[in-house]
């Protein structure tokens, strides 16, 4: 599969043969679904909590007696039923993590590139670097690109003017091949890979 690729002045650079078994798949939504999902639980902070029983300070003297008081049996006033009590099965910190085999995620690494490959939202670049960073002249050779949405993944070592002129325009992320991932794949509307992104993913996928 041939696809041409493009300099930042828009203009043409020659073509790439992308492999077929990375950017040649039939995308799979459910595949795709769970490393979504898996992704977004796995980011969760989990550090939710709440003061339990054991967690109230306060006596635990016998509030009141027994007999006589014509009312229930109460022990200590933390217990949960008591306003300022301690909060009955309430959340503890936790992971919210779940598994995921290491084919899967790589599978549904190959199905998120093949989806943008299949719709036509696939950018091959020559080469993600600025001369300076300025924000306003990277910001012009988008335009020239008609890139409003998208995900650049550029080489193993970014251009620093580059990141520095991309970082203020809005819906434009930018990342090391070694950061790509399904989540930020499918956010953004255009995939933009440069040529040494699209040799270390072929590396690292076929």
């Amino acid at each position: 599969m041939d696809i041409k690729i493009i300099s930042l002045e828009g203009k043409a650079s020659g073509s790439v043969s992308l492999t077929e078994s990375v950017f040649g798949l039939e995308p799979r939504a459910d595949i795709l679904q769970r490393m979504v999902r898996y992704q977004l639980l796995k980011r969760q902070a989990g550090t939710h909590a709440v003061k339990n029983r054991s967690d109230i300070r306060g006596t635990t003297k016998k509030s009141v007696r027994q007999k006589g008081s014509g009312g229930a049996r109460h022990g200590s006033r933390k217990a949960n039923i008591f306003r300022g009590g301690g909060r009955a099965f309430g959340p503890t910190p936790r992971s919210h993590a779940i598994a995921m085999p290491k084919k899967v995620r790589a599978l549904a690494l190959k199905h998120a590139l093949s989806s943008k490959v299949k719709s036509g939202d696939l950018i091959i670049l020559d080469k993600a670097e600025a001369s300076e960073a300025k924000t306003s002249s990277l910001r012009a050779s988008f335009n020239k690109m008609d890139l409003s949405n998208a995900l650049i993944i550029g080489g193993v070592e970014l251009d620093n003017n580059f990141s520095l002129a991309a970082r203020n325009i809005p819906l434009i992320d930018v990342l090391p091949v070694q950061g790509i991932n399904v989540y930020d794949i499918l956010r953004r509307s255009k995939l933009v890979l440069t040529k040494d992104a699209v040799e270390a993913l072929e590396a690292r996928l076929s």
